[in-house]
């Protein structure tokens, strides 16, 4: 992990990235916007900027003895932005954008086409996503890019002649969705932003032209996806004559380059009509694929409304469907505030009570959430302080209960990925934007498009693609999420922002890793509300997850006291035990500015100033 504060400022940690000196070159940093909002712009007070906030002690963390990731770590300080990614040039890319005037939306735009460049396992223009923002002028508003299926998807296209599910879902051609993230970030920056398209992408143009360094943990990756990904094509960027590109190479993307140029110099038009169509119509032409230049020039991205819900006081801005984020979020948290207080972290009964709250949670995402363009979603109830009531009143304190003895009691109402990447960005002025985009399976479906240079998601996974049976995930999902032409599949992608009692953001956070996002991201949001942990021993907590089916509880190894681990047996919970949970980047307001943390787990960079 690497994380960077530029010298001209206080730092905590300091290490070089490709392009950080250009950064060193400031201008004045502009907090206005070019509109007033529209469809799915909320507002609430205003804060203005965090300046001398009054923010609690925190309480330093214990973690477990055998715990891989001690407390008390510093994390990354800045008094003015914040900028925290998966890809330390990416976020480098988003400073550099605020340096020259631009606020976080600008930023956050810069990211995010950055990543496509550094981080291509998920970072995309060939994938989707989601956005919550929030404005230092009280606007708030959450955008839905999330891919769509084809328009000549059917429900049973991965069966195979005995009705048997095949992968064709998750590798190669036909596992695409309409890719919706070119549009996403285009609209966003257009409502939001203050820059122009054409320059807020000149860091990423830049980053895939002249190159950057290839570091061990990108390095990695692309060696563990050589099989995936040269089985579609041979020889790309990644892979020159079919081997895998070592740390310490200057990755140069001469193809992606051009794309991004293109859409540069011509908008969203580039990518959905223009050559670059072409490039991913042909592509899906020779290996069987099915998005056609109708499916790309028909697909639009939404404004939503964004779900507003509140822990102990403090709000939570979250995404709705198409995601299920927000709204699993919330009932977990719902649900775990009818306790008037929690146990301790780390305690027998902490892990029960919130891995019950999670079970439950988690019947309900996967039987009644889906695309509200074609299933009636019951937001208000899900997300209701006396429907978690009800919930938590099936929470036994001593015992473990079985998702197949709760289901029954949680069916009144109707029935109705792994690698993501997610980045966070405040600026100056208090603005705030959380981002989680993806190309669902780590590399997507493997394919490359040739000639433009991008690799294409496996999203038509997330899809219930047999309802009822599990997908890579383990997720069980009914009939809502059957797959539908033009429609939208279920997400867990939960990109967040939390404001304090004084309605200023206090985090901005979200995850990656399919499921796993929705319990990764509202720990970490538990850690720092709850327990008042900093920010570091927040993100280094060990984690947890249950997603009702497999009706287990899993564990990072380490993570739970041996004398717990056997406490929680005893109490009827089946222990699944992994090396790492979920991968979550975060921002949290400190004392005299913003505080970043790239997942300690992995790679990533945390920049400011």
């Amino acid at each position: 992990m690497r994380q960077t504060v530029l010298p001209s400022v206080f730092a905590r940690t300091v290490r070089s990235n490709t392009y950080a000196t250009l950064l060193l070159i400031g201008a004045a940093l502009s907090a206005c916007t070019r509109s007033s909002g529209g469809a799915g712009d909320s507002r609430i007070p205003p804060s203005g900027p965090p300046t001398d906030p009054a923010i609690p002690e925190r309480v330093a963390a214990k973690f477990p003895n055998d715990w891989r990731l001690p407390a008390g770590q510093s994390a990354t300080f800045a008094p003015q932005v914040m900028a925290v990614s998966n890809s330390m040039d990416a976020s480098a890319a988003a400073t550099e954008i605020m340096r020259a005037g631009g606020n976080a939306v600008d930023a956050a735009v810069a990211l995010g086409f950055a990543l496509a460049v550094t981080w291509p396992e998920a970072g995309n223009i060939g994938g989707g996503g989601y956005s919550v923002i929030r404005m230092a002028d009280g606007r708030i508003a959450t955008i839905d890019y999330r891919e769509i299926a084809p328009l000549a998807a059917t429900r049973n296209m991965y069966l195979d002649e005995h009705g048997k599910l095949t992968d064709k879902s998750v590798y190669g051609h036909l596992a695409s969705g309409v890719p919706g993230a070119v549009a996403g970030l285009n609209a966003l920056l257009e409502r939001y932003g203050t820059m122009p398209l054409s320059r807020v992408m000149q860091p990423a143009i830049r980053l895939a032209r002249d190159g950057f360094i290839v570091d061990s943990s990108l390095a990695g990756s692309i060696a563990r996806a050589k099989s995936m990904v040269t089985r579609y094509q041979k020889s790309t960027p990644y892979f020159p004559n079919g081997e895998p590109v070592p740390t310490g190479t200057r990755l140069v993307q001469p193809d992606l380059a051009r794309t991004l140029t293109a859409i540069a110099e011509q908008g969203t038009a580039a990518f959905y009509r223009g050559w670059v169509a072409d490039s991913l119509v042909a592509e899906m032409q020779r290996g069987g694929g099915i998005i056609t230049r109708a499916d790309l020039a028909g697909y639009t991205p939404v404004w939503r409304t964004p779900i507003r819900t509140s822990f102990r006081e403090y709000s939570l801005l979250s995404m709705p469907p198409s995601s299920s984020g927000g709204v699993t979020t919330a009932e977990a948290l719902n649900i775990l505030e009818q306790y008037p207080s929690l146990p301790a972290y780390g305690t027998t009964r902490w892990f029960h009570l919130v891995g019950s709250a999670y079970q439950r949670a988690f019947i309900d995402r996967n039987a009644k959430l889906a695309d509200p363009a074609f299933v009636p979603v019951p937001l208000a109830q899900l997300t209701s302080k006396s429907y978690a009531r009800q919930l938590q009143g099936t929470i036994n304190d001593t015992r473990a209960t079985p998702t197949q003895s709760l289901e029954p009691q949680m069916q009144a109402l109707p029935r109705e990925p792994e690698h993501t990447t997610h980045y966070s960005v405040v600026d100056a002025a208090g603005n705030a934007v959380a981002t989680t985009t993806t190309l669902n399976n780590s590399w997507g479906s493997g394919v490359w498009v040739r000639g433009a240079g991008f690799m294409l998601n496996d999203e038509m996974d997330d899809f219930a693609a047999q309802p009822g049976k599990p997908n890579m995930f383990g997720l069980v999902q009914g009939e809502q999420n059957a797959i539908q032409p033009g429609k939208r599949m279920l997400s867990a992608m939960s990109p967040t922002i939390v404001l304090d009692r004084n309605n200023q953001v206090l985090l901005v956070v979200g995850a990656a890793g399919g499921p796993t996002i929705i319990t990764g991201t509202s720990q970490v949001i538990l850690n720092v509300i709850q327990h008042r942990m900093n920010l570091a021993d927040a993100m280094r907590a060990p984690r947890i997850h249950h997603q009702a089916l497999p009706d287990s509880l899993t564990f990072e190894a380490g993570g739970i006291a041996p004398a717990v681990l056997d406490s929680l047996r005893n109490m009827g919970h089946s222990m699944r035990q992994l090396r790492a949970l979920v991968n979550v980047n975060a921002i949290m307001r400190v004392k005299g500015g913003w505080e970043g943390v790239p997942e300690p787990r992995r790679a990533g960079g945390a920049v400011g100033y």
